[in-house]
């Protein structure tokens, strides 16, 4: 491959993957919205869950139908359709007047989210086999650079939002900070979306609808032309079967010689969800909270998230095209059952009392002055958890007010070393970014063939959504009743299960073109 082909290819690469960047920001913004939401429309805990969940829920209808959709009418055209997707959900959810609204303008832009399967699928496609996994990788790169400016922008909005500046109340930063947050997303999507217009439909998907001139002219862009014919000649041969009804091909997945394959596609999507990683990204500085860092230490922590996310996504995408998947799957996963395990020891030795000292120096922002009276009725009493000591507030506060004054209550009374948590929870963090993240995402549009890439991705992204929906919506509702670090060890013992599966059963695709993988995995044994 000529420089210049390699340019285009990694242009039109970053072009697509910018969805990436928008999912990323979408997703995470909300880990600073969840307090003021809650305080404002009196959240309880499954609302809390509802609220974060919602664009995932669009995402898993969504996701089941723009594959398909995309074999049937382009790439190009499904993901021009899901920059605007995202551009009118921040446009609502911005401007959203009630608790509904909001829920109704996220679950809109969650059904964006099918740009997690289609951009890797469009990458895949006009890759060279020997940096796929690199090219491919550059979408879950701008995943976390959106995680990681959501988080910024989180931080830098909360503490603007402090300034005594008459700009800052001119334009409602001070009295509508979360609104803000939500908004920001406008910028990106209106950018992605003018991007799209400029790129070529999938060479692949051009030949798979028998536009081979036009196949063979995009081809002819990605590599040089001693190489086209061949390539041409290769994805011909892969397309013996023609395109049939989307509920067709959904059954030919299921077929023996797709057993394999459709086995590790589910496996490996569950996996990348149950152990946790969207409850830290959506509820980092909730987390921090509970450590007793307080709010303004906890967003700016949540910035270290996204710093170390980014850092070793990286590192990923350096290595997974020379050592492979495989040992990045192995040695994320068991950084990830290690970093579980230790946050949930944070928690676990954690001791909560309210003392006298601490009680006086107490400033909460409540405008009822019996609140403060009122906790005088646990001052002095010591609690062996969390789950104990939130509980013992709720009942002298009641509901609203104690999750009003929850994080300064909890920093003045936790006995806890919360450096044990930020480790365990940036080592997750980097574990994940390094394995799970990027080489889901590689792997998938690899192990399924071309004719039954689109709905094979589909379903197994609604598994993925899924799972993402029950991790975030009931964590929540994990943290107030089962504790802290009993939610964490939970994550942990999932990520040894899928572990040792990894070890046993995942096959190596690195350097393999996609239709010698179609090959090898059609002839392979469950």
């Amino acid at each position: 491959m000529t420089r210049s082909n390699l340019g285009y290819t990694l242009r039109l690469a970053m072009t697509v993957s910018m969805a990436g960047f928008i999912f990323g920001f979408d997703a995470s913004v909300i880990s600073g919205v969840v307090g003021f939401i809650t305080t404002e429309y009196n959240l309880g805990v499954w609302e809390i869950g509802l609220v974060v969940s919602a664009p995932t829920l669009g995402g898993i209808l969504s996701g089941f139908f723009a594959a398909p959709l995309s074999d049937r009418i382009g790439r190009k055209t499904v993901l021009l359709c899901i920059a605007l997707l995202y551009a009118v959900s921040a446009i609502f959810s911005a401007l959203a007047p009630n608790y509904e609204t909001l829920i109704a303008a996220r679950f809109l832009g969650g059904m964006a989210f099918a740009s997690l399967g289609l951009a890797p699928i469009y990458i895949s496609e006009i890759s060279p086999a020997k940096s796929r996994g690199t090219l491919v990788s550059i979408n879950q790169l701008n995943i976390v650079i959106g995680f990681s400016a959501a988080y910024f922008a989180n931080y830098l909005l909360l503490k603007t939002s402090q300034l005594d500046a008459a700009w800052v109340s001119t334009l409602q930063i001070d009295s509508n900070t979360w609104r803000w947050m939500l908004g920001l997303e406008i910028l990106p999507a209106l950018l992605y979306l003018f991007l799209l217009t400029g790129i070529p439909e999938s060479p692949r998907w051009l030949a798979m609808h028998q536009r081979f001139d036009e196949a063979r002219e995009v081809f002819s862009k990605l590599m040089p032309e001693s190489d086209m014919e061949a390539q041409l000649a290769e994805v011909k041969r892969g397309l013996k079967e023609k395109p049939l009804p989307v509920f067709e091909r959904l059954k030919k997945i299921f077929k023996p010689n797709l057993r394999l394959a459709l086995i590790i596609g589910i496996v490996i999507s569950m996996v990348q969800q149950v152990t946790g990683i969207n409850a830290i990204f959506f509820y980092a500085p909730t987390i921090f909270e509970n450590s007793g860092v307080g709010t303004d230490a906890a967003f700016a922590q949540a910035v270290y998230v996204g710093i170390i996310n980014v850092i070793f996504t990286v590192i990923a995408m350096a290595l997974i095209d020379r050592i492979g998947r495989k040992p990045l799957l192995i040695v994320g996963l068991s950084g990830v059952f290690l970093s579980m395990a230790l946050c949930s020891y944070g928690f676990y030795k954690a001791t909560y009392q309210l003392d006298q000292a601490a009680f006086e120096e107490l400033q909460i922002s409540s405008e009822d002055p019996s609140s403060l009276q009122a906790l005088e009725e646990i001052v002095g009493k010591p609690y062996a958890n969390d789950v104990e000591f939130k509980r013992a507030i709720v009942q002298v506060l009641g509901d609203r007010e104690a999750r009003a004054q929850e994080s300064a209550i909890v920093a003045a009374s936790i006995d806890i070393n919360p450096y044990i948590v930020l480790v365990g929870i940036l080592g997750f963090v980097a574990s994940f970014a390094m394995s799970l993240g990027p080489v889901m995402w590689v792997l998938l549009p690899e192990i399924f063939p071309n004719h039954l890439r689109g709905v094979a991705m589909a379903f197994t992204g609604v598994i993925n959504s899924g799972s993402s929906f029950l991790v975030q919506f009931c964590f929540p509702w994990q943290l107030n009743n089962m504790g802290a670090s009993s939610t964490f060890a939970i994550y942990s013992l999932l990520a040894l299960v899928s572990l040792v599966f990894m070890a046993l059963v995942l096959p190596e695709t690195r350097g393999k073109s996609l239709e010698n993988l179609e090959q090898e995995l059609a002839g392979a044994k469950a």
